[in-house]
């Protein structure tokens, strides 16, 4: 019997990494793999693919575009979704556009292979996963892919709470002196008046502060969205910091075996420049390890970005605990 072929796509070398390793080690499977959901479809175009394991975000075409794209040209090639993005919106989507599964991600070794062997794509007497993966994973690459867990986590939540869907992008990973902080907080801005929430947070030595930006024409949708009259701004923004900020973290910490204490939210700035919140906290941001994230709502014209800004010591400490994930 001929080896079954599959291929994997994720713009995540590091999720494609762990998605091999969570493969039963005796499966008789041909492996190959595509960095963009455009590059998965020309190479399902050109036959020969039994089953297709599917990240959903990605640049340029994502998941759904995939799996739109299968449907409409009629491909009877079995597709498993494995994706950050857990919202209960974007699982019935992906099965509603013919996947087989969703799993979400990292994804769990034994889960997988139940949902292998009740899609009959594998024997169940195939043992687990124990396959290697020698292909060394960049830190900030490995980051990404951690805080993008970290992100669904929290995109999840607040979807729950405002009954909507949110929009996930790629997270943006970087270490920046404070005139780059400041341009990308300028660009996360687009020009507007903001309110900015900042959260601290230690673990193992790893330290740094969140940072929820709030464009202020925005504020009254969000406090409709969660169904209030009558609200003090700054009292719904504090809850919403703190939920957002704690689902991401949290999701983050359970990755690299860290558990993050966090102080209270504090508003930086209430309808203010960007310039004026970077001038007042020059000194805590002269060099950091930036992660910018930027949610949407789909439907509805609020967009907000959260910042988790790392210490520069607390880059080698993550390096260390990364680095199972990463050899």
């Amino acid at each position: 019997m001929p080896a079954l072929s599959l291929l994997i796509c994720d713009d995540s070398s590091l999720a494609r990494k762990q998605l091999v390793r969570a493969l039963p080690a005796d499966w008789d499977v041909q492996i190959s793999q595509a960095s963009q959901g455009r590059q998965a479809l020309e190479r399902l175009r050109q036959g020969g693919i039994d089953l297709l394991l599917l990240d959903l975000t990605m640049d340029e075409m994502d998941g759904f575009q995939v799996l739109q794209a299968l449907r409409d040209e009629a491909f009877r090639c079995p597709v498993i979704v494995v994706s950050a993005d857990i919202q209960e919106e974007a699982v019935r989507r992906v099965l509603d556009l013919g996947a087989l599964a969703f799993l979400k991600k990292p994804v769990d070794p034994v889960q997988l292979r139940q949902t292998l062997v009740s899609h009959d794509l594998i024997d169940a007497r195939l043992g687990l996963a124990g396959r290697t993966s020698d292909h060394p994973i960049a830190f900030r690459e490995a980051f990404a892919e951690v805080v993008n867990v970290g992100m669904g986590r929290a995109a999840a939540l607040l979807a729950r709470v405002l009954g909507v869907y949110v929009q996930l992008p790629i997270p943006n990973v970087n270490v920046l002196e404070v005139g780059e902080l400041q341009m990308a907080l300028e660009d996360a801005a687009r020009g507007d008046k903001v309110t900015a929430v900042c959260q601290g947070y230690i673990g193992s030595g790893i330290a740094g502060e969140a940072l929820l930006i709030f464009h202020d024409s925005e504020i009254d949708d969000m406090a409709r969205l969660m169904r209030l009259d009558r609200y003090e701004d700054m009292e719904m923004l504090l809850d919403l910091s703190s939920l957002l900020i704690s689902a991401c973290l949290s999701g983050i910490a359970e990755q690299i075996d860290v558990v993050f204490s966090q102080g209270h939210p504090q508003v930086l700035g209430q309808r203010a420049a960007i310039s004026e919140l970077i001038q007042v906290n020059r000194q805590r941001w002269k060099k950091t390890l930036a992660v910018e994230i930027s949610y949407s709502l789909e439907g509805h014209d609020v967009h907000f970005d959260l910042l988790l800004l790392f210490t520069e010591d607390s880059v080698a400490l993550l390096s260390r605990k990364l680095t199972y994930l990463m050899s």
